[in-house]
């Protein structure tokens, strides 16, 4: 989770073109250890809280390999751990010392467990499975020991396949059904072919050996993937296992990393359009792309989580446990091929998904407005999915212009008020966010900065003028983080909007710099050493308070369905603290009355609004879902789960059914596209159609109308900021 996510959470990113501490001669002919003492150099040295190379961070890089390398504990034997266990406090003196002896070992070992495995789950897979025993699988893997033999590794092997063929067998039952059905209807009937009967519907015990052989596949095709790993492969994850200790959010990339790396920031992306994360062995979607496939494709949603891959034709390959720069390699794939995905849905319910992979254009990641209709008043919402920039060339298009522009626009188009919708906003440039607090302040401090010698820098916005004073609402939730967290946290602290949304914020309070190694070490003879993303700074609010962890809470808390999962930097490993530092001076605008008064009457609403009360009541459900970790292996157990799953989707669906009762249209300069493109007429009537369902967006226009009645017309208006 921690690696992936901090991808779409970068606030800054900086190519180094040297360093100021490279005043070490490294001396080694070895690759492996030259990379082990440059990272550790720069960690040391440029890191915001470098940490003590000592005991404890020993344990922390011991637990955390062994835990990247077998997070469901079906390879080591605790045999193995024992021996391993001699290393657990010696690490740091490894590291210090460019020693490698403990990765040497444990790679050898998994290795050798790994050709066990291969063996292992052969011997399972050619047994039959009895889904009438009645037994349960522990999935939480965290409080589970290593086995102490291969009778009891085979064992583990066993229920965790029978897991993963239940719901393979479930949908081979599930044709026999529609196939049964087809008849019945007047139909041709379905032929089901499967390589182990003739044409027609399977038998329980024909679709029993169907599933056990679809895992056996997958499995074979997995390892054959693994077999193709070098030790270099391994060697990253153990750096980054060292790096991450120090903060989630630093990192290094390999070359192939660090290139498509570069790729995901140069604005295309050739793929399903959907970024995961990797949270023990389970691939989840963390963010969706507009426009993408996915996004087009409706199906999935944040949340869902990936179980399997397969392509056109053949048979999927199973996901679960596998890294996840492995899992994305089978997701990925050239423009117009076909990926089907096995998905485990966030309301608990499995369906096999087909998306046609594209190149997924970024547009859809710049700001874009709407003009809202209700009644005989106009109001403007933009959506701003991040903060971009251009970092060779500012005045190319960046996210505090276009955000200038679409104002400017709406308030040619008569908007009354403005909503600035930052939701699932992952952050980016320091530079726009503050350009961007400026045109609704007249000046002054924005955000603080320290950097690692405790050095303060207030960012200020020195244009006078404001290129908007009405009434403003900043929409947030959970998955707003960083460059987000500073502009709400400033419209807050000035008192110049309402902030509506989660409890909290991501709570991303870093600023990371990208460092090319090879720019460090002189003479270098092993070519391109690949990179290190490294947390250099720390956001403060102008307040003094620190975005970090804590965020920033709304000033109406209303509840969404992410309203009890662990999502932020409170959950990712090793983040840094909370702090505070002396606030800035600045004054709150002086544009409302009765500011707190409206807070109040919006918070009344929400706790009387019966959608909210579903969402919340689903957010409830979602949580307790995902805290019965213990499986019931039973096939009529499972099934049972499955029905009232789907029964409990089914009530939760009246979720999307509803209607605010507001109207939107896009702008008259984009209505003049429309005429020569029409996807760009699908996609802004698909936004609407979601906008006018959207109770978040309902309330903001009350609480517009409420600020409207509140505000002093100060004569503030001034032209575009520039």
């Amino acid at each position: 989770m921690k690696r992936n996510l901090a991808y779409a959470l970068i606030v800054m990113l900086v190519a180094v073109a040297s360093c100021s501490f490279t005043n070490k001669s490294f001396e080694t002919d070895d690759k492996d250890k030259l990379l082990l003492d440059l990272i550790t150099y720069v960690l040391e040295r440029g890191h915001y809280q470098p940490k003590d190379i000592d005991d404890d961070f020993s344990v922390n890089v011991f637990e955390g390999f062994l835990d990247i390398l077998d997070p469901t504990k079906r390879y080591f034997l605790e045999s193995d751990i024992q021996e391993f266990e001699k290393y657990k406090f010696q690490l740091d003196d490894q590291i210090k010392n460019t020693d490698i002896t403990f990765f040497d070992m444990v790679y050898q070992r998994l290795l050798k467990r790994m050709e066990d495995a291969k063996e292992i789950y052969k011997e399972v897979l050619d047994e039959p499975f009895d889904y009438s025993v009645d037994e349960t699988i522990e999935i939480n893997y965290d409080g589970q020991g290593y086995v102490d033999s291969r009778k009891d590794l085979k064992e583990r092997w066993r229920k965790q396949l029978k897991y993963a063929t239940l719901g393979t067998y479930d949908s081979k039952l599930n044709l026999n059904k529609e196939s049964a059905k087809a008849g019945t209807d007047g139909d041709e009937p379905v032929a089901f072919e499967d390589e182990n009967s003739a044409a027609g519907p399977l038998t329980p015990e024909q679709a029993e050996k169907a599933a056990r052989e679809s895992t056996k596949n997958t499995l074979d095709d997995y390892f054959d993937f693994v077999d193709d790993l070098e030790r270099k492969d391994w060697f990253v994850q153990y750096l980054n296992t060292i790096v991450e200790v120090f903060d989630p959010h630093t990192f290094y990339f390999a070359p192939d990393d660090k290139e498509k790396f570069d790729t995901s920031m140069s604005g295309k992306f050739e793929g399903i359009g959907a970024r995961l994360q990797k949270k023990k062995d389970q691939t989840k979607i963390v963010e969706i792309i507009s426009g993408g496939p996915v996004w087009r494709d409706q199906q999935l949603e944040v949340g869902d989580e990936i179980l399997k891959v397969g392509q056109n034709g053949e048979a999927p390959v199973d996901i679960v446990g596998m890294r996840l720069d492995d899992a994305i390699k089978f997701i990925k794939g050239p423009k117009g091929t076909i990926v089907d995905l096995t998905v485990r849905k966030v309301d608990g319910s499995l369906v096999v998904i087909s998306l046609t992979r594209d190149v997924v254009e970024l547009e859809e990641s710049y700001a874009k407005s709407a003009a809202i209709i209700k009644g005989n008043q106009k109001y403007g919402l933009i959506n701003l999915p991040k903060f971009y920039i251009d970092f060779e060339d500012y005045n190319e298009r960046n996210a505090a212009s276009d955000v200038a522009k679409e104002v400017e626009r709406l308030k040619e188009a008569g908007a009354e008020g403005l909503i600035l919708d930052l939701r699932d906003n992952g952050g980016g440039s320091l530079t726009t966010v503050i350009e961007m607090v400026g045109l609704f302040i007249k000046d002054g401090p924005v955000v603080q900065v320290r950097s690692s010698g405790n050095d303060n820098k207030i960012m200020e916005d020195k244009d006078e003028r404001i290129q908007w004073d009405g009434p403003l609402v900043v929409l947030v939730n959970e998955l707003s983080a960083s460059a987000s967290e500073i502009l709400a946290a400033a419209i807050q602290d000035y008192k110049r909007g309402v902030v509506i949304g989660s409890k909290q914020t991501f709570g991303k309070g870093t600023v990371q710099n990208v460092i090319p190694l090879e720019n460090i070490v002189r003479g270098n003879e092993h070519g391109d050493l690949g990179a290190i993303k490294l947390t250099t700074q720390k956001f403060y609010r102008i307040n003094g308070g620190s975005t970090q962890l804590e965020g920033v809470k709304s000033d109406v808390v209303v509840p969404d369905r992410y309203s009890y999962i662990d999502l932020g930097e409170r959950d990712q490993e090793n983040p840094l603290t909370w702090d505070k530092i002396s606030p800035a001076e600045y004054t709150p605008w002086d544009g409302y009355i009765d500011y707190e008064a409206t807070i109040a009457s919006s918070t009344k609403r929400m706790a009387q609004n019966n959608q909210i009360k579903l969402i919340e009541e689903n957010a409830q459900w979602i949580k307790k879902a995902q805290d019965e970790t213990v499986v019931s292996l039973k096939y009529d157990e499972y099934k049972k789960g499955l029905e009232l799953d789907k029964e409990k989707a089914k009530y939760f669906k009246t979720i999307s059914d509803y209607d605010s009762h507001l109207s939107f249209e896009s702008l008259q300069y984009e209505k003049e596209l429309f005429t020569q493109d029409s996807v760009l007429r699908e996609k802004r009537d698909r936004w609407h159609k979601d906008l006018a369902k959207d109770v978040y967006v309902e309330e903001a226009v009350n609480v517009l109308q409420d600020l409207k009645l509140n505000n002093i017309k100060n004569s503030k208006l001034a032209s575009v900021k520039g």
